[in-house]
C-alpha cells in the first residue's frame, strides 16, 4: 500500500485565477454549465495509490477550473475505497467550497454480495446511493448516475429509483451511463420525464477510435441531455504513450496478444502515429488533439479524463481553450481513424 497521505501538505487555498477561462458548457438543455474537462475517480484514488498525489492532483484540477469530480460506488480498489478517500479530501480541502463543486456517483456493477448488490432495481439502486453518500460524507450528490443497463430490470423502475432520488433531494440531477443506446437512453430519458425529472447526460464511452457514441444521433438533441465521454485516450494510446514503441514493464508489454502486428492494438498504434503528425502541425500533443476533437462535438458538454499527477492535469487543461478543426482536418482524422 502506497497511501503516503500522511505526508505534510500545506492548507488549501485554491487559486483566485481558476475561473479565469471560460471553459464552461450547459450540460443538453439545462441550466446547468460543466467544465470543459471533468476528472474521473476511478483509477489512483484507492487504497493501493499514492493519496497525498492525489490529493494534489484534484487540487490543481480544482485550480484550473475544473469543478466537476466524478465517483461511482465500486472505485477503488477496494470497492468504495475511492469514495471514502475522496470524502477525506473533500473534508480537509474542499468542504468551503460545496457550492462550487459537482460531485457524481453511480450504482449498477457489482458492488456487494448477494442478489441486490448490483443491476439495476430500486432496492440496489437506493441503497448503493445512501453507502455512498455516508462514505464521501456528503449530504448530496450533483448528480447520480446508473451506472449500466440492467437486462433483467424493467427500466421503468429504474427511471423510478433515480426520480425518487432526485425527489429527496439526495441527488439533484439523474444520468445514464455505459452502454445506454439510443433506444435504451430514449426511454429513460421519457420515463423519468413522466415523473417530471428531466436526463441531465448520458457517460458514454468516445474517442477518436471509439465511434459507438455517434450512433446515439440525435437522442441528446430530442431529449435534451448532454454527453460526457469517457476514456478518450483510449487506454493510453491517444495519449502518445506507445508513440516510441511499447515500454518494457508497461501493460501492453505484459500481454504478448498486443504485440502481434496485426492485432487491434498494433493497429491502434500505427494510426496514432499518424495522429501525432496533425497534433503536431496543430501544436497540440497526441492527448490534447484527442481531448479537442471531442470537445468539438456540439453535444459533448465535458470530457472525463483520468490524472495520476497534477502535471497530467497541466497538459490536458489546455486541450480546452483549442482552435476550431478545419475541415481538412477532420476528413483526415476520419480517415484515419475510421477507413
Amino acid at each position: 500500500m502506497i497511501t503516503n497521505d500522511h505526508k505534510r501538505i500545506l492548507p488549501y487555498q485554491p487559486s483566485d485565477e481558476r475561473y479565469s477561462k471560460d471553459i464552461y458548457h450547459n450540460c443538453g438543455r439545462s441550466g446547468l454549465k460543466l467544465p470543459a474537462l471533468s476528472l474521473g475517480l476511478w483509477h489512483n484514488f484507492g487504497d493501493s495509490a499514492d493519496l497525498h498525489k492525489s490529493r494534489q492532483t484534484l487540487r490543481k484540477a480544482f485550480d484550473c477550473g475544473i469543478t466537476h469530480f466524478d465517483l461511482a460506488n465500486n472505485y477503488g480498489p477496494p470497492y468504495g475505497s475511492a469514495e471514502v478517500n475522496f470524502g477525506k479530501m473533500f473534508k480537509n480541502d474542499f468542504q468551503p467550497y460545496r457550492d462550487e463543486l459537482i460531485i457524481s456517483s453511480k450504482a449498477g456493477f457489482d458492488m456487494w454480495d448477494g442478489p441486490y448488490g448490483s443491476g439495476g432495481s430500486k432496492k440496489y439502486i437506493i441503497a448503493s446511493c445512501e453507502q455512498s453518500l455516508k462514505r464521501t460524507g456528503l449530504e448530496y450528490f450533483d448528480i447520480f448516475y446508473h451506472h449500466c443497463p440492467d437486462p433483467n430490470t424493467p427500466v421503468e423502475e429504474t427511471a423510478e429509483a433515480l426520480a425518487q432520488l432526485v425527489r429527496q433531494g439526495k441527488a439533484l440531477y439523474a444520468g445514464i451511463s455505459n452502454r445506454y443506446d439510443a433506444a435504451s437512453a430514449d426511454e429513460a430519458a421519457g420515463l423519468l420525464k413522466l415523473h417530471g425529472i428531466q436526463l441531465l447526460v448520458n457517460q458514454i464511452r468516445f474517442s477518436m477510435f471509439d465511434r459507438r457514441a455517434e450512433a446515439l444521433a440525435d437522442s441528446p438533441d430530442r431529449n435534451g441531455y448532454g454527453l460526457m465521454p469517457f476514456s478518450p485516450l483510449e487506454q493510453g494510446i491517444l495519449a502518445g504513450r506507445y508513440l516510441e514503441g511499447i515500454p518494457e514493464g508497461s501493460r501492453l508489454a505484459d500481454e504478448s496478444s498486443y504485440l502481434d502486428e496485426n492485432s487491434d492494438t498494433a493497429v491502434k498504434i500505427r494510426k496514432a502515429k499518424e495522429l501525432n503528425k496533425i497534433a503536431q502541425e496543430r501544436g497540440q500533443s497526441l492527448a490534447q488533439l484527442s481531448v479537442s476533437w471531442l470537445l468539438n462535438k456540439a453535444q459533448v458538454a465535458s470530457v472525463l479524463i483520468g490524472a495520476s499527477s497534477p502535471e497530467q492535469i497541466t497538459e490536458n487543461i489546455s486541450a480546452a481553450q483549442f482552435s476550431p478543426f478545419t475541415e481538412d482536418e477532420l476528413k483526415k482524422i476520419d480517415r484515419i481513424c475510421v477507413e
